[in-house]
């Protein structure tokens, strides 16, 4: 589709590119949600098991398995957005993104189609871990390089915004189908209604996608790397990638925690009702959509250093303390202010953390490097988190267990970025904002 000759208003044409590009992670984080909130209703139609426990586990290792299919789609992806340029990537990992989604809802159950059905889930959780891959990198690359000077942040915090809005969207549907529908209803068929309607909205964002324009930075590169070229940038900085996942390690782990674990943890854990589990998620989502772009903004202001270690440090002081006190008082009103505690710890870290992260990759693989470092992150960090806290808290027998996790992920992210401001210092030009 050729662009529009006449001139667009600035402030138009930057909210419109922000809401088409950011309309596709809106779709992943909807199903990932989805899939983690009704984890107890797939693990009874595709993992059936002696006990819930061991089912459970099944279910959450398949949604982790996803994950591990990132850094593959990162390099793949990733190289092929740095060639072929943001807006026919991002088609593409949009594509790939659809297929996963659609066969999830359409298998059947174990009961009719036996282990076929498992194998197909995975297949689907595969694709769509293929797809994320890339997505959110090129997405919060395509914000930075169409932002206005000295807002990086702020634009590129939308890409973490416009998934919250998928957490509410979600949410909201879930409580509705929890009125209108019985328990029985919702295991044997209702859980897959909102993946449904997921599928439906696929086309709409299509449209959306293909109205993208290129970003000038992209436009104006007169080389693009082949995937040799990229694949030895990438090991030539290895470092810097290393250290780029594990400052995404917080990100990704308190994200999970507090969105995809929380209902499954107030349901199973804490013995509160599936209602209050979702509302409880849904405000969250709602806060998270209103810090992120306040970090970003502040770490414009600021300078991201400051917040990612301030956050991260806090994180790693409060995360016991605040999740022993909703264990030890489990109800709707604690769960509800612990986790906007941590919606805040997270928002802010995260509005700082995406555009520092597109600052410190090498131009030439700027989506391949932030999409791998993002990728390997939520693979060993973000997207096990539902099964390692599950794991933890059978363990141990403390439902509190789950901030080891999260506190370990902090104190990885603020080691790193120590360790990366340091090095950025010292190497000329200094491109990432200290």
């Amino acid at each position: 589709m050729s662009l529009p000759s006449h001139p667009v208003p600035q402030g138009k044409s930057k909210a419109g590119m922000v809401f088409r590009v950011t309309s596709g992670n809106f779709l992943e984080q909807f199903d990932f949600f989805l899939f983690g909130f009704y984890a107890t209703y797939i693990a009874a139609a595709f993992f059936p098991a002696a006990n819930e426990f061991a089912s459970l586990m099944m279910t959450f290792a398949v949604f982790g398995a996803g994950f591990l299919m990132r850094p593959l789609g990162a390099v793949l992806l990733g190289a092929y957005i740095d060639d072929v340029g943001r807006r026919k990537g991002l088609i593409v990992t949009l594509a790939i993104m659809a297929s996963g989604t659609l066969l999830i809802v359409l298998v059947p159950g174990y009961n009719t189609i036996g282990l076929w059905a498992p194998a197909l889930v995975l297949i689907g959780r595969l694709l769509q871990g293929f797809s994320a891959g890339a997505e959110l990198g090129g997405v919060s690359v395509y914000l930075a390089e169409m932002a206005t000077p000295g807002r990086k942040g702020f634009y590129a915090s939308w890409q973490s915004a416009s998934q919250q809005v998928a957490i509410v969207v979600a949410a909201g549907l879930g409580f509705a189908l929890n009125q209108w529908l019985s328990t029985a209803e919702i295991a044997d068929w209702g859980w897959r209604v909102p993946f449904a309607i997921g599928c439906l909205i696929i086309p709409m964002i299509f449209i959306l996608r293909r109205n993208l324009q290129e970003t000038e930075e992209f436009t104006a590169r007169k080389h693009r790397p082949s995937m040799k070229e990229v694949m030895a940038t990438l090991l030539g900085n290895a470092g810097i990638v290393l250290l780029g996942m594990l400052m995404v390690a917080m990100t990704t782990t308190a994200f999970y925690m507090i969105t995809v674990y929380a209902p499954t943890f107030g349901k199973t854990v804490l013995q509160l009702s599936t209602s209050d589990a979702l509302i409880v998620t849904l405000l969250v989502g709602v806060s998270n959509f209103i810090w992120l772009p306040i970090g970003g903004a502040l770490s414009d202001r600021y300078g991201r250093k400051t917040l990612l270690v301030a956050m991260s440090a806090l994180t790693l002081l409060t995360a016991y303390p605040a999740l022993s006190f909703l264990a030890q008082a489990p109800s709707f009103a604690h769960m509800l202010e612990v986790l906007l505690w941590f919606s805040l710890l997270y928002g802010l870290y995260n509005g700082a953390m995406i555009p520092a992260l597109t600052e410190i990759m090498p131009v030439e693989v700027r989506v391949a490097g932030f999409s791998l470092a993002y990728s390997l992150a939520t693979a060993v960090f973000g997207g096990f988190t539902p099964a390692i806290s599950t794991w933890l808290i059978h363990e141990t027998g403390d439902k509190a267990a789950p901030a080891y996790w999260m506190m370990f992920a902090a104190l990885c992210a603020c080691t790193a970025t120590l360790v990366m401001y340091r090095h950025l210092a010292t190497r000329a030009p200094v491109t990432a904002q200290a």
